[in-house]
């Protein structure tokens, strides 16, 4: 859905992961807006009946292949995107988690141009989504 024409009327439920294998974290390359082009942690929309646990489990899966031992919630930010006059384009509300790699080899999925295991120290070198670096850094405390 584009988002020129997409006007909510309340924000949407989103959640994010940070996913540790060793000393790297996990990123993906939107395919889609908001953000398209731009790194990030992998993650969606909760769905309807889902818990916010079950929805990051199935996002995960969904978007890299990979399951993952799931920790605490690192924090909760609004994303909230406006035109230029103002009007609101865009509203998540995003529910972070921390996460241990499980098992599987990291895949792109549809949703996802490219997935990347990083050392956190070359983070500034990428084009990431607002917080991105700010979540990581608090996430390892969070992690099972």
């Amino acid at each position: 859905m584009s988002l020129d024409r997409y006007k909510p009327n309340r924000p949407h439920i989103g959640v994010g992961a940070v996913i540790w294998r060793g000393d790297e974290v996990l990123l993906i390359k939107r395919g889609k807006d908001p953000g398209k082009g731009k790194w990030s942690l992998p993650g969606g929309g909760q769905e309807l009946g889902e818990t916010a646990t079950q929805a990051i489990i199935r996002e995960i899966q969904e978007e890299t292949s990979l399951t993952v031992e799931l920790g605490g919630v690192i924090d909760v930010v609004d994303a909230i995107i406006k035109s230029d006059d103002g009007e609101i384009l865009y509203h998540y509300t995003l529910i972070d988690f921390a996460a241990r790699y499980a098992s599987g080899t990291a895949i792109a999925d549809s949703d996802v141009d490219a997935v990347l295991w990083i050392n956190p120290a070359e983070l500034p070198s990428y084009d990431l989504m607002d917080k991105t670096i700010e979540i990581i850094e608090k996430s390892q405390s969070y992690l099972p």
